[in-house]
């Protein structure tokens, strides 16, 4: 039987598009092996938000011939979509798909039978229809794509023109999708999209409608938001969240890149330090135990030191429990790289440095709030190197427990008892039910106000 080994780079939408692409290769004949292992094509979904991910991919491409030397390579996703002939000179590169295409691997490795590269890439403007993407197969938590595209252009960013203008899954598709997965035994969805927020936008609805017809026609235990831009972020999502009885995660992860009105204004982005703080009062207001994850980036043409001390001093006035902190880099096709005010390299590191361990301290605040309390924890079926299961609470804390295999795909609550910093793990023990898990839920003990 054929072989073949997928690896992501990215977003969690590129996870769902891997394993639908997955899916497809498996149902015509071919069977999945980790990328691990030697195969016979490799299956390379890339990102193009940082040059890291661009290097990142050649190092994969070269991991995967080290493996097996006559192995075809297929790369995809945005810098596939972004860069094509470049990504076609990396020696060993069979062949190239762009984001449309990406869902037809199968069709086009026979198709890309001479030894040169193969490229299979339409132009952007093309990207005008919704490929759907789930990551199915898998119980516990399933990613399901529902938009794709942004219409938004901000300096710094390629993925319009990797992605295309925005667009959605049908209402009905989405509802159905999320049916599917619950017969099939997944406890939580993860809603995932470029630009999520804007879901619905071309079809004449939104994603408060969206929310709301998924738990009302669905039996899906748990929702969970991957990622939504701060002016789209309503009162009445929060409040649906927070009147959802525990449908809709406390979980929020809302992308600020600066904390600065006059970066935020050359980065295009469409809020301003006053709004974003509104919205994080207004979620914290509603939602005192809600986990905030934030999108930094630094080193942005034009970031002077002053303007870097205004991001950090913003930071720590708002109680976030983790941030994702990006590196500024160039990008081709982008208005960032014609700013004037660039930032040296080692400044860049230097600042990102300093926001991962604001980032660190957040963390282990954010989760020693929560110790001695009982939470709801997921169990994932997959076991830690030291034998622990483990899983995350609705507040997205990662627990760890000691393995009780009748609890693997189970909301169980456990007892939350002790902060490890070194693995970024809470430890608990499980506040163990009948077999039957018929038993309700304890009470939830109610959180301390955020920190301030």
């Amino acid at each position: 039987m054929k072989t073949f080994a997928t690896y992501t780079l990215g977003c969690k939408l590129n996870f769902s598009e891997t394993s639908s692409i997955a899916h497809s290769l498996k149902s015509s004949g071919w069977q999945e092996l980790p990328f691990s292992l030697p195969a016979d094509v490799y299956v390379i979904n890339t990102c193009s938000v940082t040059d890291h991910a661009d290097r990142k991919c050649r190092k994969l491409v070269h991991e995967a011939l080290n493996r097996n030397p006559q192995a075809r390579i297929v790369v995809t996703g945005c810098l596939a979509q972004l860069r094509p002939q470049e990504v076609a000179r990396i020696p060993g590169v069979t062949l190239v798909l762009g984001n449309d295409e990406k869902f037809n691997v199968s069709k086009f490795l026979q198709q890309a039978t001479s030894q040169e590269s193969f490229v299979a890439c339409s132009p952007y403007k093309d990207l005008v229809r919704f490929r759907p993407a789930v990551s199915i197969g898998h119980r516990t938590r399933s990613f399901l794509k529902v938009q794709d595209g942004c219409d938004y252009f901000c300096a710094f960013c390629t993925i319009p023109l990797a992605r295309g203008r925005s667009r959605s899954a049908p209402l009905s598709y989405v509802v159905d999708t999320v049916r599917e997965l619950t017969a099939l035994d997944v406890r939580e969805v993860v809603l995932t999209g470029i630009n999520l927020g804007e879901y619905g936008k071309d079809l004449g609805t939104d994603f408060f409608t969206l929310l709301v017809s998924l738990l009302e026609n669905t039996n899906v235990e748990r929702l969970r938001i991957s990622s939504i831009e701060p002016n789209l972020l309503e009162d009445r999502i929060i409040r649906l969240a927070a009147e959802s009885k525990g449908r809709i995660m406390p979980h929020f992860h809302v992308p600020l890149q600066s904390g600065s009105d006059v970066i935020l204004q050359r980065m295009r982005r469409r809020y301003d330090t006053f709004q974003y703080r509104e919205r994080v009062d207004q979620l914290f207001r509603f939602i005192p135990e809600a986990s905030l994850g934030i999108d930094v980036l630094t080193g942005f043409p034009g970031e002077t030191e002053e303007l870097f001390e205004q991001t950090l001093a913003f930071l720590e006035s708002i109680p976030f429990h983790y941030l994702h902190v990006f590196t500024y880099s160039e990008r081709p096709r982008t208005t960032a790289i014609k700013l004037d005010g660039r930032v040296p390299g080692a400044v860049r590191k230097k600042r990102t440095a300093k926001l991962r361990d604001l980032s660190s301290l957040h963390e282990e605040a954010f989760a020693c709030r929560f110790i001695g309390q009982v939470r709801p924890v997921l169990f994932e079926k997959n076991l830690s190197p030291e034998g622990f299961m483990e899983g995350y609470t609705d507040n997205y804390l990662r627990v760890a427990s000691p393995y009780f295999p009748e609890l693997v795909n189970q909301i169980v609550p456990v007892l939350l008892e002790k902060w490890d910093a070194r693995s970024g793990r809470v430890f608990g023990t499980p506040q163990l039910l009948p077999t039957t898990y018929a038993a309700p839920l304890p009470q939830i003990q109610e959180s301390t106000p955020p920190l301030n």
